[in-house]
């Protein structure tokens, strides 16, 4: 199908371009920018005046519950979810049940997101063995089955050696690490931030040295065994200023931030509120503005949604009890922009947090709209007014802090290798 993406704001900041031009789009790939190949005669036209058109977003960190917890959501609901919200490309932790640690998993995960075409989902594999941090998985056999890298989800490793023969092994290879530094024994079983807000609250609280610990432990690890690590949700400003500087000696290292992280603070917890139950914790205001930052000066390459979906009943316990996390795929581009608003990025770079950014770090062929790129593209429309409510949200989780908020910029169009995953109801594409 030929189509042609006319009157947008062409935003590709891989490619340095920033202005109005056409787009292209003829058998699944970007046939041209700017000008009409010879004989283009489009099957469809969309009209995208007054809004922006750029690549499909790439999300490092989305969990879709299945398979295993279907009660909280499902890769149908969720790639619908991801589709409404620009997403493209989007990374699903091992944490499922079963456990992504075998071939057979891994297939399950894409050929149940094939089924529902909206999103391109990328299993990550498990780093150990169902996840329990003491036999090293088939990492090179998960891999050849579509892996793009491997993690222990939230679960630590302990065992020192066993991280080491595993970056070893991976490095071996050259295989992708994406790693969440938090170290366990700090954070015991705290829930919020270790601070005068957790302390007035009467809650257990996590160290900031939870996070710079393993942060650490695992950088030295890199510097001995040359494994490419990728941190996943970095919520502190130390660990931004540690990891400045191993950027600066050369290790071969990268990270994102969860989009909440970048907004909220403890004083958000105030009330109690179980939506606000994220691990890592929301930290301090001094934190979240090392975190923006860190996304300014290029410290951190990449803003992830970290998603994850919650039936009602897990946010009923009280606050500490209740299970973390937070329902965000459909707030990760207004929030992002939100950023840009405030002054802290220009709308270049909060799209590239979103595209070429993630893109990098999982070696894939998306994040770009250069001539024969995958017709991946989000077409939004950046003055769009909209609040977020649970009867309209796509995903199954509702559990979300930002419910009732005025956001600002909405996705009109979605298209995954140049076929519409998402169009918004009130906008026609024109035949």
């Amino acid at each position: 199908m030929k189509i042609l993406i006319q009157g947008g704001h062409l935003v590709d900041p891989a490619n340095g371009v920033d202005a109005q031009l056409d787009l292209f789009l003829e058998g699944g790939l970007v046939a041209s920018v700017g000008e009409a190949p010879a004989g283009f005669e489009p099957d469809q036209v969309i009209d995208a005046s007054g809004q922006i058109v750029c690549p499909g977003f790439v999300d490092l960190q989305a969990r879709l519950r299945e398979p295993g917890q279907e009660h909280k959501g499902s890769i149908d609901s969720e790639t619908r979810a991801a589709a409404r919200g620009g997403i493209t490309t989007l990374c699903c932790p091992p944490d499922t049940s079963p456990v992504i640690d075998t071939p057979a998993v891994a297939k399950l995960v894409q050929e149940r997101a094939d089924q529902a075409a909206r999103v391109r989902v990328a299993p990550i594999g498990a780093l150990t063995t169902a996840l329990e941090g003491e036999q090293l998985s088939e990492m090179v056999t998960l891999a050849e089955a579509g892996c793009i890298a491997f993690s222990n989800a939230d679960l630590p490793v302990h065992n020192t050696l066993v991280l080491r023969r595993a970056m070893e092994y991976a490095a071996s290879h050259s295989l992708l690490l994406m790693l969440q530094p938090q170290d366990a024994w700090l954070a015991a079983k705290g829930c919020v931030h270790e601070g005068v807000v957790g302390l007035r609250l009467g809650l257990s609280g996590i160290p900031e040295s939870a996070e710079t610990v393993e942060l650490s432990r695992i950088l030295m690890l890199v510097e001995q065994t040359g494994a490419r690590v990728h941190f996943g949700q970095l919520s502190t400003g130390r660990a931004v200023q540690i990891l400045r500087q191993a950027k600066r000696d050369g290790l071969p290292v990268s990270a994102d931030v969860a989009a909440h992280q970048l907004h909220l603070t403890e004083m958000d917890l105030l009330d109690y509120s179980s939506d606000c139950h994220v691990i890592p914790p929301l930290r301090t205001q001094r934190d979240r503005d090392s975190l923006r930052e860190g996304l300014r000066d290029g410290t951190l390459i990449a803003i992830s949604s970290d998603h994850q979906p919650h039936d009602a009943d897990a946010k009923l316990a009280p606050f500490a009890e209740s299970e973390p996390g937070i329902s965000a795929l459909e707030t990760l581009l207004p929030l992002t922009l939100r950023l840009v608003d405030e002054g802290v990025l220009s709308l270049e770079q909060a799209i590239a947090c979103l595209t070429s950014g993630p893109a990098s770090v999982i070696d894939n062929h998306n994040g770009h709209l250069g001539v024969g790129a995958r017709a991946d593209v989000c077409i939004f429309d950046p003055q769009q007014h909209w609040r977020l409510d649970a009867q309209t949200m796509q995903s199954a989780g509702h559990n979300t802090p930002f419910l009732g908020w005025d956001l600002k910029g909405r996705v009109t169009h979605t298209l995954l290798n140049g076929r519409l995953s998402y169009q918004e109801p009130s906008k026609k594409a024109e035949d």
